[in-house]
């Protein structure tokens, strides 16, 4: 099987298999930002706390990126409420 282009838009197999996640309504709403493979990617990424990793600046991400670790993260508890 090959890999899509990193620049390709996603089908909803290839988000969920991406964010692993199969919620209906999260895959729905990432495939309508219009992101990019590498853009949902990248958002998994800082969403999953890999920003330390990655050494860059404080919040990277824009455009569809962005739209996507915001629905990534919405239902993820507050730093506050963690603790």
């Amino acid at each position: 099987m090959t890999r899509p282009a990193p620049d390709a838009r996603p089908s909803l197999s290839e988000i969920a298999r991406i964010v692993r996640d199969d919620d209906p309504e999260k895959l729905a709403q990432i495939l309508a930002t219009g992101a990019t493979i590498a853009e949902i990617e990248k958002a998994v990424l800082w969403a999953s706390g890999a920003e330390d990793v990655l050494g860059e600046a404080p919040h990277p991400l824009e455009g569809a990126a962005a739209r996507v670790y915001d629905i990534l993260t919405a239902d993820a508890p507050d730093e506050d409420e963690r603790r």
